[in-house]
């Protein structure tokens, strides 16, 4: 894939975000968020890749990556008005689909399309499936630590908001409380990630983006959570508990760690 192909990738894709605008603010809202996260996970990537040893070539295809890898959310959010895909649609699988429906990589090889679209299609799995060759592991690596750099800002800056500018879509629907699931904490202090499907209320959600501490692939990734503060950002809304304190020092832990 040469610049000249990325180009026209940028081009269709800010023409398919424009699709989704509407006269309706709410709506409006959501699109402009996942159309804006987008943006912010091109250049997170780009500070990853400077991090790394990577061929020209290898950095347009990375850059595909992150500029597809939500398409799917806003056909999914046309669909359900929603981002939780447990109730509505699996937004990595759709994107996907919508790549292949419109012929958006025609004009690249046969490789870099199901490289684009494998990665695209599986940026979101729990766990990275073993049987997929090395090349294809280390870009989605590479997709899952940008994505995950700027969902953590996203969220910070949607708890800072007043609820009237908040985009609706992000906070999943669960109930904003105090309560902790035990079983969720109980997995951040073994180390491990939490599964979505534990969840069952917003500080929950909130511990469950703090394990992705665990699952971040490049040092870099590590540092940047670090200069930007997340950890602590989020860990300032969370109760005030023992239990969820010696989480989080599991959490500081990991990501002083130089794995």
């Amino acid at each position: 894939m040469d610049t000249s192909n990325l180009s026209e990738l940028h081009r269709w894709f800010a023409d398919y975000c424009r699709t989704f605008y509407t006269d309706n603010e709410e709506d409006n809202r959501n699109i402009r968020l996942k159309e804006e996260h987008t943006a912010k996970v091109c250049a997170v990537l780009e500070l990853l890749a400077d991090s790394l040893v990577l061929s020209p070539e290898d950095r347009r295809l990375a850059a595909a990556i992150a500029l597809f890898h939500d398409v799917g959310r806003f056909e999914q959010y046309r669909r359900f008005h929603t981002f939780k895909d447990s109730s509505s649609i699996n937004h990595a699988a759709l994107g996907a689909q919508v790549l292949e429906e419109e012929e958006v990589l025609a004009g690249i090889s046969e490789d870099d399309q199901r490289l684009i679209l494998g990665s695209v299609g599986l940026h979101n799995v729990f766990r990275i499936p073993a049987a997929l060759d090395e090349r294809h592991r280390f870009f989605l690596r590479l997709i899952r630590d940008a994505d995950k750099l700027d969902i953590w800002r996203v969220f910070i800056e949607f708890y800072r908001q007043p609820a009237s500018e908040r985009a609706s879509a992000v906070s999943l629907g669960f109930p904003d409380n105090p309560e902790c699931t035990s079983a969720v904490v109980a997995t951040l202090l073994r180390g491990e990630m939490v599964d979505l499907a534990m969840l069952r209320t917003l500080n929950d959600f909130k511990l469950f983006q703090l394990s992705w501490v665990f699952d971040l692939n490049f040092p870099r990734s590590r540092e940047l959570v670090q200069e930007r503060g997340y950890v602590e950002l989020l860990a300032d809304t969370l109760p005030r508990r023992e239990d969820v304190g010696c989480a989080l020092g599991v959490v500081r832990a990991a990501l002083a760690s130089d794995r």
